[in-house]
């Protein structure tokens, strides 16, 4: 699927004087925008109070035609819009609308004499789209809070000093200035010694990042403490969180099967509702010994009030935009709300190793030395190591300070078994097993049963110790597993291209049953299709978007751990995980669960009250007072329920 471009002119910000003018001026448009739409309402509601108030005092003047033309004025402000949207639908051939039920049983309502009720259902219909409207923009402004974490200017570095642009207009390379409090406006590489950032909107964690010189950092984090200069490495529109922007607004694109579904039934069901209203006004004649039609249609008319299916149709889609917007706020994206549908389905996770519940980052574990003190052993090693760039040697770098007085010189690299060098005068071997082997240096048997990453090393002949070098499981991967078999998802599986012992051991340590490593991609992908048979398997695939990606693809919901920046994450995956904690996979269960949960209770909720009012409409023991609670108050109630979502706290 080709993704949609942010349309970024249309973002493009204005100089911060300007932008702080406007934003004092809008706040006064928005007032009086407010103003304007609960107008035509607060009209109609005085004029129907005063209404009710005469007829109620049975004032001698208001009668006949004063009276008729006084509730039609009260009905026009909130009925003329209705009865306006209803032909327009009709025009384009979609007559079975809510606006024509509407529309038909209020003007009914006037034809038999009933002034007020017609107002008032109309009134009340009226009151209730607003506060529908208002909460579907509250649950969407949820969504796309993300807007506001949007860059409005860079100070970059040009002609000897630092000028304020649109971060459009940044190349790659630039050096950017980013002061106190302020957001960083493009993605690039710290240059400063150090920050401290706040990535709260980007990932929904509150607690500030400190990073150290040449670390990535993200558009829309905010510097907290000194100010620091950044080297852009992407533009504006690549950026992370353009594309995160992007993925926002769109979000809402993807519609449950729930929510299809609904809107499918109301143009089934509409109709229907028509044509049985046209029965209850007619069919009794030729049942009833006293029928009196007046009192058949305002049965009929009741009926349609109370069939209107507004309170699904609008109340459904916001609780799916609540629980887009919870996702969201606890740094989760999901795609659609079609995902959020799939998650509550899950009962099987199967998840990458290196990236998902471990860092990534090679770290020493252990080190053990035969007659040499444990920093001495360490210089030379680190003498040795400085020499090459691979990850494991870079995480030896990482131990403490020793001091700079040993110097390896005539190393050379002997294939695929290590170096060879002098340090100090000393031969210095510093590889695996096979350079021992070839060198005739007699290794301890008890490496053997060591499955980590192993760099031994021999100091003039003999055997001088090791160092153990592994990956470390993130700091929520044992508590995550924990609180999946909580949630019902007992089925879970590590897949790994790492070598089988090292994801063994893994998987023991977070007492997963299931694993298997030294995997290809297309290993993984195999795995899951193996799963994907047993139609009773709901899969998701928890991996880091880049060599997981077909298994991505592939699984029921492909869950990424996004890491802010990863473009084969955010293409590929159904949910994108910001802070790659594997924790948040848990909250995403439960924010789709809860949103499941609440959708079905408005569903329920809606038809329950309908059918109750239905059956006593139809019997003549209901008014139109009580229709309106059918429809608008249901409403109402369904609204105030979706709200939740938006509310509840995921721990």
């Amino acid at each position: 699927m080709k993704k949609k471009k942010v349309n970024l002119r249309d973002l493009k910000p204005k100089s911060t004087k300007q932008h702080s003018h406007n934003d004092g001026h809008n706040h006064g448009i928005v007032n009086s925008a407010t103003f304007k739409i609960y107008f035509p309402a607060i009209v109609s509601f005085l004029m129907l109070m005063i209404g009710i108030a005469l007829d109620y005092f049975n004032v001698a003047f208001f009668k006949d035609w004063l009276r008729i033309n006084w509730y039609g004025i009260a009905y026009l402000p909130v009925g003329f819009p209705v009865v306006k949207e209803g032909w327009k639908s009709i025009k384009k051939g979609d007559v079975f609308t809510e606006f024509f039920l509407m529309s038909i049983a209020t003007i009914g309502a006037f034809v038999i004499g009933e002034y007020p009720e017609g107002v008032a259902v109309m009134l009340f219909y009226a009151v209730g789209e607003l506060f529908q409207g208002a909460a579907v923009k509250r649950a969407k402004g949820n969504i796309k809070a993300l807007l506001d974490v949007r860059p409005k200017e860079a100070n970059v570095f040009r002609n000897g000093d630092y000028t304020s642009v649109s971060p459009e207009d940044v190349n790659i390379g630039e050096k950017i200035q980013i002061r106190v409090g302020e957001k960083i406006p493009l993605d690039g590489i710290l240059l400063s010694v150090k920050a401290s950032l706040n990535t709260a909107a980007l990932t929904g964690e509150s607690k500030p990042d400190t990073i150290t010189k040449n670390a990535k950092v993200y558009a829309g984090s905010i510097n907290l403490e000194s100010v620091i200069e950044v080297e852009v490495t992407n533009k504006f529109e690549d950026s992370s969180i353009a594309r995160i922007l992007d993925l926002v607004q769109n979000a809402t694109a993807r519609k449950s099967k729930t929510e299809l579904f609904i809107r499918q039934f109301a143009r089934i069901y509409t109709p229907i509702v028509v044509y049985l209203a046209i029965a209850v006004t007619f069919l009794p004649y030729f049942f009833v010994e006293e029928y009196i039609f007046r009192d058949w249609l305002y049965r009929a008319l009741i009926f349609l009030v109370i069939s209107c299916p507004c309170a699904l149709v609008i109340s459904i889609p916001l609780g799916y935009f609540g629980g887009l917007g919870a996702a969201s706020k606890n740094g989760i994206l999901f795609k659609g709300a079609s995902f959020l549908d799939a998650m509550t389905k899950i009962n099987t996770l199967v998840m990458d190793k290196t990236g998902t519940v471990t860092k990534g980052v090679f770290k020493i574990k252990e080190i053990k030395t035969v007659g040499w003190e444990e920093s001495e052993f360490m210089k030379f090693l680190m003498a040795m190591e400085g020499q090459s760039t691979h990850p494991i040697a870079k995480a030896i770098m990482k131990y403490k300070e020793v001091g700079k007085d040993f110097k390896a010189v005539e190393v050379s690299e002997v294939a695929g078994k290590g170096l060879k060098g002098i340090v100090n005068g000393k031969i210095v071997l510093v590889g695996n097993k096979a350079l021992m082997h070839t060198n005739n240096i007699d290794v301890p048997t008890e490496t053997e049963a060591i499955v980590e990453s192993i760099v031994l090393a021999a100091i003039d002949n003999k055997f001088a110790g090791y160092v153990v070098i592994a990956d470390e499981l993130k700091e929520d991967a044992k508590e995550t597993i924990t609180a999946l078999h909580k949630v019902g998802i007992k089925n879970i599986m590590i897949l790994s291209g790492d070598k089988d012992s090292i994801t063994q051991q893994i998987a023991n340590e977070l007492n997963i049953e299931k694993a298997r490593g030294g995997l290809l991609p297309e290993d993984k992908l195999n795995e899951v299709e193996t799963l994907k048979r047993n139609p009773e398997n709901k899969i998701a695939f928890i991996g880091d978007g880049i060599n997981d990606a077909p298994v991505l693809a592939a699984s029921d919901v492909g869950i990424a751990m996004g890491g802010l920046g990863s473009d084969v994450a955010i293409e590929t995956a159904d949910v994108i995980i910001q802070t790659d904690q594997p924790s948040k996979v848990v909250k995403a269960i439960k924010i789709s669960r809860s949103t499941r949960k609440i959708v079905w209770q408005n569903i329920i909720l809606a038809f329950g009250v309908k059918a109750i009012v239905l059956i006593l409409g139809t019997g003549g023991l209901a008014t139109m007072w009580e229709a309106v609670f059918a429809d608008v108050g249901v409403a109402l109630l369904a609204i105030l329920n979706a709200v939740r979502l938006q509310r509840m706290k995921w721990s």
